[in-house]
């Protein structure tokens, strides 16, 4: 019996919709006349591209075809390109690149991520995630993908000890309440998904986490105060951190601050600050 097509002459093959879509995104970059055109093929790929990916209502996504979607998406580097040229695509099209982007991360292979494995080998995509959160059209979709990826251990740990982990001491401090708030999700997220990881990270980077944890202790932002003040709570009180909550009580100036925020306007406040003042006792 003859062998049917994986893919019949109306519907591109993986390789031909990665290719239409990357000559698009590069039209895109330039900025030009053709741009309109461009934008309606970069949404058709991705739909294309979703669909492998997801499946329709009444058809599971064919294994072959997602497999060798994957393979196209690293070999040719439009993954990296996707986020680069995020701010550059349509609304419909940046959540589409997220749904794509998170689906094919949680693809595996056996014990295997293939995804995970490629993004451990090209950082640079963590980076311009975390970086997304300074472009107010991308910072959420950028969000999404981004604790997406600290769901795996060997992605949060890059995040963790890369420079930049520093700049959630500052996107959570924005003025936009959305990015904000989701930028302190991710950063949440970051510090007690893995314990043990976030143990050793903490107590390796003991003095320069603290020294900017305390200026959101003391945010004119009542928000990020009272969030910053329940996470520290759940972070000296987890048993993974027994030795930052002693190097952290030990400290007089820690416990004054807390002894202040006890006596803070706000019930709220004064009830999380409880939580980590017991630990001293």
């Amino acid at each position: 019996m003859k062998k049917m097509p994986l893919f019949s002459k109306s519907h591109k093959n993986p390789a031909e919709i990665v290719k239409i879509l990357k000559d698009n995104l590069a039209i895109l970059e330039k900025q030009d006349k053709k741009t309109d055109k461009a934008s309606e093929e970069v949404s058709k790929s991705l739909q294309a591209m979703k669909e492998i990916l997801c499946g329709t209502n009444d058809k599971e996504p064919p294994t072959e075809a997602v497999a060798q979607l994957a393979q196209e998406l690293y070999s040719s580097g439009l993954l990296v390109t996707l986020i680069a040229d995020l701010q550059l695509i349509d609304f419909e099209g940046k959540k589409d690149v997220t749904q794509i982007f998170n689906n094919i991360l949680r693809r595996q292979i056996g014990a295997r991520s293939p995804t995970v494995e490629y993004i451990s080998s090209h950082p640079h995509i963590l980076s311009m995630l975390l970086k997304g959160y300074e472009a107010p059209q991308i910072a959420l979709r950028c969000g999404i993908m981004l604790r997406e990826c600290i769901r795996h251990e060997p992605l949060a740990k890059i995040v963790l000890f890369s420079s930049q982990f520093r700049d959630f001491f500052k996107y959570v401090e924005l003025s936009t309440f959305d990015i904000a708030s989701d930028a302190f999700a991710t950063f949440k997220d970051l510090l007690t998904r893995h314990k043990v990881l976030v143990a050793d990270f903490l107590e390796q980077n003991y003095d320069t986490v603290f020294e900017e944890y305390e200026k959101l202790l003391q945010s004119e932002n009542y928000v990020t105060k009272r969030q910053s003040l329940k996470l520290l709570g759940e972070l000296i009180l987890d048993r993974h951190n027994f030795a930052i909550m002693t190097k952290y009580i030990s400290k007089p100036e820690n416990l004054k601050l807390m002894m202040n925020l006890l006596r803070d306007k706000s019930p709220n406040i004064q009830f999380e600050a409880f939580h980590v003042f017991k630990a001293s006792i």
